[in-house]
């Protein structure tokens, strides 16, 4: 499905390079739950950036379904990431101006793809099956931060993507909520099979998925200190 190879990632501020990602290669296979983990600082947001196209590695090769993402013109990339990646963070990223059911529709809205269904009402069927259809017309900063993490996962899910990537999905929330989103997230990945990627600095979180990646100071590490 996803394969980095020998990715590296450095920044140049001034004279100064610092590197980030050393060397990293790792496959992710079809309908996998993963989770990354690593403490603050340690590459793992990087390295998620690199694996959802947000970001190109300085070197190294990220190969999609196949593809070598590195000969892809930007157009087709931002196509390509608004088709098969799906985004949660941690600070929900929503759209206050926007209502929940406008912004769950966004991605569907703005894509170039021709889909083969009703935006609105797949949204609607989302929200009824993330139990915030209630939610409907209430704006962001109206909902509790749960609510406002549902949203942003079915907005994830609106283009169908084949990959959610999740980046500390649980940490602006209390236990019991963040317990809820991670059986949401296991849910996804158990009975439909949407291939999840978890990055994460708690070893709880992490826990709960199928295979653990530990990153440690832009290397992959044998475990987590």
């Amino acid at each position: 499905m996803i394969k980095l190879v020998d990715i590296t990632k450095e920044y140049e501020i001034g004279n100064e390079k610092t590197q980030i990602l050393k060397k990293i290669s790792l496959e992710i296979k079809d309908k996998e739950f993963i989770g990354i983990l690593g403490s603050s600082g340690s590459g793992k947001s990087t390295l998620m950036h690199i694996v959802g196209l947000l970001d190109t590695p300085t070197g190294g090769k990220v190969i999609i379904e196949g593809k070598d993402t590195s000969s892809i013109k930007d157009n087709e990339l931002s196509k390509l990431r608004n088709e098969y990646v799906g985004f949660v963070f941690q600070q929900f990223n929503l759209i206050n101006k926007l209502t929940v059911f406008e912004n769950i529709c966004l991605p569907a809205i703005y894509s170039q793809k021709k889909l083969n269904y009703n935006i609105k009402e797949k949204a609607l069927e989302l929200m009824q099956k993330f139990s915030i259809l209630d939610r409907k017309d209430y704006y962001p900063n109206k909902i509790s931060g749960g609510q406002q993490q549902r949203v942003a996962i079915a907005r994830a899910l609106i283009m169908s993507p084949k990959l959610i990537l999740a980046d500390e999905p649980t940490g602006n929330l209390d236990t019991k909520t963040g317990d809820d989103i991670l059986k949401l997230l296991e849910q996804l990945n158990k009975e439909f099979g949407v291939t999840v990627v978890i990055v994460t600095h708690e070893k709880d979180v992490a826990a709960r998925t199928k295979r653990q990646i530990f990153i440690r100071d832009g290397e992959i590490a044998k475990k987590y200190l």
